[in-house]
């Protein structure tokens, strides 16, 4: 396993749709590892691939539970609403307040390339959304209602961080 670097904005491949995943392989399995790894070193709540370089439909979110990996995920239900602050490891020292829907229901494929479906409400929601927008190009920073701001060290630690 390996810590990887994270990409920031302003790099391109942020802004790429992201390849769906057909078969698991050794290397998956290896940047599903790194990917943990590397989002809990940098202490966040949600990890895409393509925020490690890797155009792949992939992405890890850990908000204190059990830690999920999402192979080929896709959104098939929202509702509510919930505004709140939100970062991401791409935009770091940086936050926003940001508008999503409270809850989601998101169907992918696990580690052992069996479906799944996930579903959570605040900050887990607010992760898988998170998370899906990065496989598709996007980041929340399309989405944040005024400035951005600074955030200090106390500050990221905040959970809803992601």
């Amino acid at each position: 396993m390996a810590i990887r670097n994270i990409r920031e904005i302003g790099d391109p491949v942020l802004t790429k749709q992201c390849k769906e995943i057909k078969e698991m392989t050794d290397r998956t399995r290896e940047l599903i590892q790194d990917m943990f790894e590397t989002m809990y070193e940098a202490e966040g709540v949600g990890l895409a691939a393509p925020q490690v370089g890797i155009l792949k439909r992939l992405c890890v979110i850990d908000t204190g539970d059990d830690p999920i990996v999402l192979i080929n995920p896709r959104v098939v239900e929202t509702s509510g609403e919930q505004t709140g602050q939100e970062g991401c490891l791409s935009v770091p020292g940086k936050s926003g307040v940001v508008t999503r829907p409270n809850y989601a229901k998101v169907v992918a494929l696990n580690e052992n390339m069996e479906p799944v479906e996930v579903e959570g409400t605040e900050l887990l929601a607010r992760a898988l959304l998170h998370e899906l927008d990065h496989l598709d190009g996007h980041m929340y920073t399309e989405l944040v209602e005024g400035p951005l701001y600074d955030v200090t060290k106390d500050e990221e630690d905040d959970p809803e961080d992601e």
